[in-house]
């Protein structure tokens, strides 16, 4: 239980500074933080609990209606969207309350007793329908995909939902409305401490409720996320080590989702720069509705034997989804004619209530142009099958029905693109390909290289020659390492917790971005590190011994981008590389 609200509050906090947050910053700093701000002209000046309120509210509403909410409507028999046409409209009506005070109060008669808490420290004023705010825009909150969100979604959708589950809702939540909270307090300092705000105090009032109106226009045009998709994901890198970890993948395994079907699905390593085998794809089950296929027929992987098929899982209205989806329409309208014929399946598992409702997939498969057969995986039948945890993720299957990649989360496109071609051919020997997509990759840039694992069952960033397996092998420096990717040369021996040197001419090679790198060695022996950057060559001897420990390599004052070079020597382990 404890792991559990550890890693929900991470996640949280990891959302809660991504820019997911961006739509909920201007309500919360006005409506949330600039009205609460203390009068200092009216003699009491008495601290104002509306920050606090706010964020009780969204925290109360996001955490319920995440779990509950989508298993109450479909109970009463309701849209899967009216939550957020609910919530967009509570926007509206408190943004009108901040410009009329008489018509907010009459909205604030179903929390009286919030109120009258507020009246007796002295804030009832600047407390009006603050936590009415918090509630609506708990309910609009659309915090970015990853696999603690992920959990959360499936468990309340299936209603598997334990004391665990609710645990690390909460905890979820809270860790994403601490940023929230400290972004209303900046905005209510802000607001008592410049004399411009006290000295217009209805303007503000007025201001903030402009804002709130606008962002409930602004959210039902779905304008927030276009903005995103061009910002860089900048927490980027931090939800990577987290999603990577073992212990959090075990930990968020709630409903136990391995069986003899998905069980070789872990043969996989994600995103590997080679053809894999992990076991026969899991059929595409439980769907409520397809879409883009000749009156609706439902597809089977089964009759698609002998086509190369990729099967993506989406949803319309996440950002990391969005960017994509052109690379995957590229795929499809290139190579579908192709040979025996090249298949996507588009498998929509929704992340939240109003993505269940098939108008609204429908409507969003058109605004980034899907044409593809779309498969609503409402139940996440088809979602609990491949044991999948993001948005996005593909899964490529050969003509045998093998899958043969995956890839977890967006990037890699020309690598997945040129397997993809790899399976045509090997379908349809001769076949004449046509030329390669030249969709630009739009992934957002982390600014370092992620942690690299050199563990079979952790490795992520592989890309040399052969397939990075258990036990002793031969292995082959790539000719050019791609960024943040590393490769073996000499013979090694692999193992779950690392790889061992087991020849004198062992090397590592991985093209970094940071200004620090660090390696975790175990063994006895002396590692040779050089490290290739701006044209110039830095070395220095590592001594190894005694148990494993973490080692610097690089330790720079500014981010540069270059090659490390290990030259292991036998006998010596390498667990991790890091970098800061």
């Amino acid at each position: 239980m404890g792991t559990l609200i550890v890693i929900g509050l991470l996640g949280g906090l990891i959302t809660g500074i991504s820019p997911c947050i961006l739509p909920m910053l201007p309500a919360v700093f006005f409506a949330g933080g600039v009205q609460g701000a203390r009068d200092r002209t009216g003699g009491e000046g008495r601290t104002s609990l509306r920050p606090y309120l706010v964020i009780a509210g969204l925290v109360l509403s996001f955490s319920f209606f995440t779990l509950l909410g989508s298993l109450l409507l479909s109970v009463l028999g309701l849209p899967q969207d009216l939550l957020r046409w609910a919530g967009i409209t509570l926007l509206v009506l408190l943004g009108i309350g901040m410009i009329v005070p008489r018509f907010e109060m009459v909205l604030e008669r179903p929390f009286q007793r919030v109120a009258a808490f507020g009246a007796k420290r002295g804030a009832a004023r600047q407390d009006r329908g603050a936590f009415i705010l918090g509630l609506g825009l708990g309910v609009l909150y659309v915090p970015c995909a990853g696999p603690v969100l992920a959990a959360i979604t499936v468990a309340g959708a299936t209603g598997n939902i334990g004391v665990e589950t609710v645990a690390l809702t909460v905890s979820f939540a809270v860790g994403a409305a601490l940023p929230l909270l400290l972004f209303a307090l900046a905005g209510r300092q802000i607001a008592e401490r410049v004399q411009a705000f006290q000295r217009h105090t209805k303007a503000i009032r007025t201001g903030g409720g402009i804002v709130v109106i606008l962002l409930a226009i602004a959210l039902a045009f779905n304008v927030p996320a276009a903005i995103q998709r061009l910002l860089p994901d900048y927490t980027g890198a931090l939800q990577q080590r987290i999603d990577s970890s073992e212990t959090v993948r075990e930990a968020l395994d709630l409903g136990g989702l391995v069986t003899d079907e998905n069980r070789e699905l872990s043969n996989c390593s994600n995103g590997a720069p080679v053809l894999e085998d992990c076991g026969t794809a899991p059929e595409i089950r439980g769907i409520d509705r397809w879409l883009n296929t000749p009156d609706g027929k439902a597809l089977q992987l089964e009759a698609m034997r002998g086509q190369v098929v990729l099967v993506d899982f989406w949803t319309y209205s996440c950002i990391n989804c969005q960017r994509s989806i052109p690379h995957i329409s590229a795929w499809y309208e290139k190579y579908a004619d192709v040979g025996k014929g090249f298949e996507v399946v588009g498998v929509h598992t929704p992340e939240f209530a109003f993505e269940r409702e098939t108008r609204n997939v429908i409507a969003g498969a058109k605004d980034l142009g899907v044409t593809y057969p779309i498969a609503q995986d409402n139940s996440y039948a088809t979602w609990t099958a491949y044991r999948n945890r993001y948005w996005p993720a593909q899964y490529l299957i050969d003509a045998d029905g093998t899958v043969r990649h995956i890839r977890l989360g967006e990037g890699g496109y020309q690598r997945t693109e040129n397997l993809i071609r790899e399976l045509l051919a090997d379908a349809n020997p001769g076949v004449e390909l046509p030329g390669a997509t030249t969709v630009q990759d739009a992934t957002p840039l982390d600014e370092i290289t992620p942690e690299t694992y050199f563990s079979i069952k952790r490795v992520i960033n592989y890309s040399g020659e052969p397939r990075y397996a258990a036990g002793r092998q031969e292995f082959t420096l790539a000719a050019e390492q791609e960024q943040d990717t590393f490769s073996l040369g000499g013979t090694w021996d692999v193992d779950f917790e690392g790889a061992e040197a087991v020849s004198d001419d062992a090397r590592v090679r991985l093209a970094y971005r940071s200004a620090d790198v660090f390696v975790v060695l175990g063994g006895e022996g002396t590692v040779r590190a050089t490290v290739t950057a701006d044209g110039e060559e830095r070395t220095r001897d590592i001594d190894v011994s005694g148990n494993p420990r973490l080692h610097p390599i690089l330790e720079g004052d500014e981010p540069t981008e270059g090659l490390v070079d290990l030259r292991v020597p036998d006998g010596v382990q390498v667990f991790t590389m890091t970098f800061g």
